[in-house]
């Protein structure tokens, strides 16, 4: 008889946290945020008390699960509006190589170390810290890699606004400041708070208001 219960809890916790995961939103593993992966270990841990514990009625271990994904759903959406709790939150992107130095301060800083980094530029058939233009170490822990050959002339996309708030690393590196961005962004007849994402590419400067997106 035990073993159809731990069968059926089985089951049960699997189409369970399989129509969670649906609530939660679609992520590779790979870009799961600290929330998510808080959240995904306290139910694995959740779901693996309450299998193997068979007396226990299985709905006694519904109750924080639900609870945790209630919590992780209202916390999403709140820093899905607030820019200041998403950063605390999840933490900001790390320039680990920019113009073609490596930023030293910033690895000690994210503990990250050069080992990691040429494993990480390895892995994208970088031979060489001399090919690389920027590298940005992404609050997931994935290295997003610009390298010189691949654009010379910088056209790829600089984050310069985003969430209606200034990027002001980015605005150094592409020899711009403030006067010149709040002068743009009059010409455009664009408030700063307005900007749900500005970047730069080409010498332009492309923006996209908050209302585009709803």
């Amino acid at each position: 008889m035990s073993y159809f219960i731990v069968l059926g809890k089985t089951l049960f916790f699997y189409f369970l946290i399989m129509v969670i995961y649906r609530i939660m939103g679609k992520r590779e593993v790979g870009e799961l945020s600290i929330m998510d992966l808080i959240v995904s270990i306290f139910i694995a841990e959740i779901a693996a008390i309450s299998i193997d514990n068979y007396k226990q009625n299985m709905f006694l271990s519904v109750v924080p699960i639900v609870a945790l994904v209630i919590i992780q759903v209202v916390i999403s959406r709140i820093s899905l509006k607030n820019s200041t709790i998403r950063s605390i939150l999840d933490g900001d992107p790390s320039v680990i190589i920019e113009r073609g130095k490596v930023n030293f301060k910033e690895m000690l800083q994210q503990r990250y170390n050069l080992d990691d980094l040429l494993v990480q530029l390895r892995s994208r058939g970088i031979k060489s810290i001399e090919e690389v233009d920027y590298a940005i170490l992404e609050t997931s822990g994935k290295l997003s890699v610009f390298k010189k050959d691949d654009d010379k002339n910088r056209t790829y996309p600089l984050p310069v606004i985003i969430d209606g708030k200034v990027q002001k690393d980015v605005l150094y590196q592409i020899g711009k400041d403030n006067t010149w961005l709040q002068k743009t962004l009059r010409q455009e007849n664009y408030r700063l708070e307005d900007v749900f994402y500005g970047f730069y590419q080409k010498n332009r400067l492309f923006l996209i208001r908050k209302e585009a997106i709803k």
